[in-house]
């Protein structure tokens, strides 16, 4: 897989609706923890207002209303940033990529839609990186990460888009600062436009699912000492079916649970209760092991996601967890991932 997202390209993030609600987390993901510069976000939702104001991020990008207005800001690349359910491209959408594409900007495309066919002459320092495609030579997992030496750390959530990525990246982070060996592995759109590489489960066959992610992991695990695995889906959600192969391809020794603070429910889904944590503790770690069959893996930590929380409220909900579960719990992103890491590191 080429990385495209160097750090000279300079980037227009497509994020139409998605700074205030949760269809853009590709694209705000991407502003945390992208390498590329980003000099304008796309969203007629939101423009005029500060991404301070509408996304907690600080960072004095112009938030305009359309492609048009991104282009006075020069970029040579439009990042698609939207994530609507199950990937479909919005038709209403196509005509503003088109008009990017057409003025000569690459495009960076992480929907289910193939957009590569739609543009057959460009120019030629001129690309299209749709992501979301199979990786070749796929073959069966057969559970042959389970005698690598290094640690490998899947995140598991009790839903989708709790933070699951977001979890592998702070902890890889504070992993490589520590002068550990460390990598983070993408297998979703947003980690892999991050990352530069990847494999993105979801457009995988699900025969080969487990396989890819084996390969990927036997591939990483050369010199290093410990691998970050993104983490898809939930087990608790009845539309999720990557948590299962993450598990049997990477082999993990080790699991952290992420969930968002206070969440009682399946988003959407008011009639799908999330158990209590230590319930979905037992069921991860027991799926992870498969009774017995891959040995012993446990939840290391919890990171919980307090995003929409005060300071105070999320110190409050997170000393909660830890007398719940009995496990060390924090919020990696607001106050680091150092303490999770130990946990990790001296088990």
């Amino acid at each position: 897989m080429t990385n495209y997202l160097t750090p000279d390209k300079k980037v227009a993030i497509l994020l139409h609706e998605g700074i205030k609600g949760t269809r853009g987390k590709t694209g705000l993901s991407y502003l945390r923890y992208g390498k590329a510069q980003v000099v304008a976000i796309i969203d007629a939702e939101s423009a005029g207002s500060t991404l301070k104001e509408v996304a907690g991020i600080d960072r004095p990008l112009p938030i305009v209303a359309s492609v048009k207005e991104a282009l006075t800001y020069h970029p040579d690349t439009l990042l698609i940033g939207i994530a609507p359910s199950g990937g479909i491209l919005p038709p209403h959408w196509l005509e503003e990529i088109k008009e990017g594409v057409n003025t000569g900007l690459s495009l960076v495309n992480g929907l289910h839609t193939p957009l590569k066919p739609l543009f057959p002459r460009l120019k030629p320092d001129q690309w299209i990186w749709d992501i979301r495609l199979e990786p070749q030579d796929l073959k069966i997992g057969q559970a042959r990460a389970k005698i690598l030496t290094c640690q490998r750390i899947l995140t598991v959530g009790t839903d989708m888009s709790v933070g699951k990525m977001s979890t592998s990246i702070e902890l890889h982070r504070v992993a490589q600062e520590k002068g550990l060996k460390s990598q983070f592995l993408a297998t979703g759109q947003g980690g892999i436009m991050i990352a530069g590489k990847g494999v993105p489960l979801d457009a995988v066959r699900v025969d080969y699912a487990a396989g890819a992610i084996e390969a990927l992991v036997l591939e990483s695990a050369e010199n290093n000492d410990i691998l970050f695995i993104e983490g898809q889906g939930s087990l608790l959600h009845p539309g999720s079916t990557a948590t299962l192969p993450l598990m049997r391809g990477s082999q993990p020794t080790g699991l952290i649970l992420v969930h968002r603070a206070g969440q009682i429910h399946i988003k959407d889904l008011p009639d799908i209760l999330i158990p209590p944590l230590t319930e979905v503790i037992k069921l991860y770690e027991m799926t992870a092991s498969a009774g017995g069959s891959f040995g012993e893996v446990k939840v290391k930590g919890i990171s919980l996601n307090t995003f929409h929380l005060s300071p105070e409220a999320a110190v409050k909900a997170i000393e909660t967890v830890q007398e719940e579960t009995g496990l060390f719990c924090t919020d990696v992103v607001r106050f680091g991932g150092q303490g999770l890491l130990s946990v990790i590191s001296d088990q």
